[in-house]
């Protein structure tokens, strides 16, 4: 039985076996009786998907459709009469994963089990790449289709990471989705040189260079949004080890609303972007989410009377109106000689990837002494310890006093999947850490977990969820700093009655379930983790 295709977008007439419109611009709707005329590596080989039916007849998406040799295959291996539909190349992607509901790296493992053709040809030409040909390898139309399924489905799943691993036996694939790895169904072995060198030619990086680390970028276009990834090889004794960070800009909400502060942190830091100098700096490891706190500080501090400038190392993501300039050491650029060079473009606001050094910090901090409002970040384990750290890196006590008005330290956990979390009793373990304050604020000694449903691939958590620590530097803590009284319990003694430390935090947000106690335990346990109870 047949049915009539849904795709209004494209004139119904057929000419000589093939459409008269133009080129598919928009995603049919996929019949998957249609489909399944062909497997997953026909489709692939053939440069062909089947997606509805038309009469009698198949209709069939071919980026090229002047291909009569692949439409006589598909008609045979269908068994119908096919009429050739041209779609734009962007598209074909995307149609190839819905007509055939298959992640990249199953159709990798498709591709090297032996499908005929060009399939074959291909797996058997890589068992013994050389240097040579890798290039040439690396430019075949199906493994071109490989390395970019793996992408797209990397960008689908919000991935910020693509981890590409060689080992004796096996070449591994796994995405970073939610602060954690997870293995995928991963290509044979024998794809690998192929694989890697189709990921630096795209990269701009040298394919011919197997045993030093590089670094490269790719930029590409996914519905509709500017993607940039960032690439690093580094050489293994199994293969080169590749690492694409996905910077993916429309992903990420650059708001202060989202973050996940409480009320009254939201406002202590809205109070900050109102002053006219001072400085304001976000601690914590890396992948804890300090760029993205700074970059959605000055989005809300944006207006076109300020001139804000930033020196970073590298730039993440492109701020509307706002002045980036990326670090590169190999000219002479770093954040010292930058930093210096910015305070001679009149701004009112900076923004300093990292302080990591004493010449750095000496000049962040008298551009913040002289009438300019500084963001940086630091790695310190909670915000009293970044006064320490100004410190040991020769900043007088005065200076620090002076110019520091806060300090925000922050960790990421997983938030719990809001459509299948459910009441769960706190296991022993966990309450074992609580303090009796802490266990007063789950009811009946009841937390949270995901059950994990399909929304969240079974795993009881998507998104994540800030924990933290927001220390307004008041008068009291002011004196402290100046009389040289900076230990982490000394500046803690003399901070606001209301100050709320990381792990308090994330213990107020598990006990109302937007996160689990192992996550928060997990997250914080190197910032604060209080003596347990009695």
């Amino acid at each position: 039985m047949t049915t009539a295709p849904t795709t209004p977008h494209i004139a119904p007439a057929i000419e000589n076996g093939a459409t008269r419109s133009a080129a598919l611009s928009q995603m049919p709707q996929v019949d998957h009786r249609a489909a399944s005329r062909l497997s997953a590596e026909q489709a692939v080989r053939l440069r062909a998907v089947p997606y509805a039916f038309e009469g009698d007849a198949l209709l069939v998406a071919m980026p090229d459709p002047t291909d009569f040799e692949s439409a006589d295959q598909v008609s045979i291996l269908a068994g119908a009469p096919v009429r050739r539909v041209p779609i734009e190349p962007a598209l074909y992607d995307d149609l190839l994963r819905e007509a055939f509901g298959a992640t990249a790296a199953q159709m990798a493992q498709r591709l090297g089990g032996g499908a005929a053709g060009e399939a074959d040809d291909l797996s058997a030409n890589l068992q013994a790449v050389d240097a040579d040909d890798v290039q040439r390898m690396a430019q075949q139309p199906t493994l071109i289709n490989l390395v970019n399924l793996i992408i797209l489905e990397a960008i689908r799943e919000r991935a910020s990471d693509i981890h590409i691993e060689p080992f004796e036996k096996s070449l591994v694939v796994k995405y970073r989705i939610d602060g954690m790895l997870r293995t995928q169904n991963s290509p044979p072995k024998h794809l690998q040189p192929a694989i890697t060198s189709r990921v630096k030619i795209m990269a701009g990086m040298n394919i011919a260079e197997r045993y030093v680390p590089q670094d490269g970028h790719i930029t590409l276009r996914f519905e509709g949004r500017k993607v940039d990834i960032r690439v690093s090889t580094v050489p293994t004794i199994y293969g080169e080890s590749v690492v694409m960070r996905i910077l993916d800009k429309e992903a990420i909400t650059l708001d202060l609303n989202t973050l996940g502060m409480r009320e009254h942190d939201r406002a202590t830091l809205d109070r900050w972007l109102d002053l006219p100098h001072g400085m304001i700096l976000v601690t914590g490891p890396t992948g804890s989410g300090k760029t993205t706190t700074l970059y959605a500080a000055l989005t809300k501090l944006y207006d076109p009377s300020l001139k804000i400038i930033t020196i970073e190392d590298p730039v993440e993501y492109e701020l509307a109106g706002v002045n980036q300039i990326p670090v590169n050491p190999e000219r002479g650029l770093t954040f010292v000689t930058g930093l210096r060079s910015i305070l001679r473009q009149d701004p009112d606001v900076i923004m300093v990837g990292e302080i990591r050094d004493n010449a750095t910090a000496d000049i962040a901090v008298r551009a913040a002494l002289t009438g300019h409002l500084v963001f940086s970040t630091l790695h310190t384990n909670d915000a009293v310890s970044a006064v320490g750290r100004l410190l040991d890196m020769d900043v007088e006590p005065f200076l620090v006093a002076s110019v520091l008005e806060g300090i925000v330290a922050q960790r990421l956990g997983r938030r719990l999947c809001s459509a299948c979390r459910e009441r769960v009793a706190l296991t022993e373990a966990v309450r074992h850490r609580l303090t009796p304050r802490e266990a007063a604020m789950f009811s009946n000694g009841q937390g949270w977990r995901g059950a994990g449903c399909d929304r969240c691939e079974n795993t009881g958590h998507r998104g994540r969820i800030g924990f933290y620590e927001v220390l307004n530097v008041a008068a009291p803590l002011r004196a402290a700093i100046t009389e040289g009284r900076t230990s982490r319990h000394e500046l803690l003694a003399v901070a606001e009655a209301d100050h709320v430390s990381m792990r308090m935090d994330g213990v107020i947000k598990a006990a109302a379930g937007e996160t689990t106690m192992d996550e928060v335990l997990r997250a914080t346990q190197d910032a604060d983790d209080p003596a347990p109870a009695a």
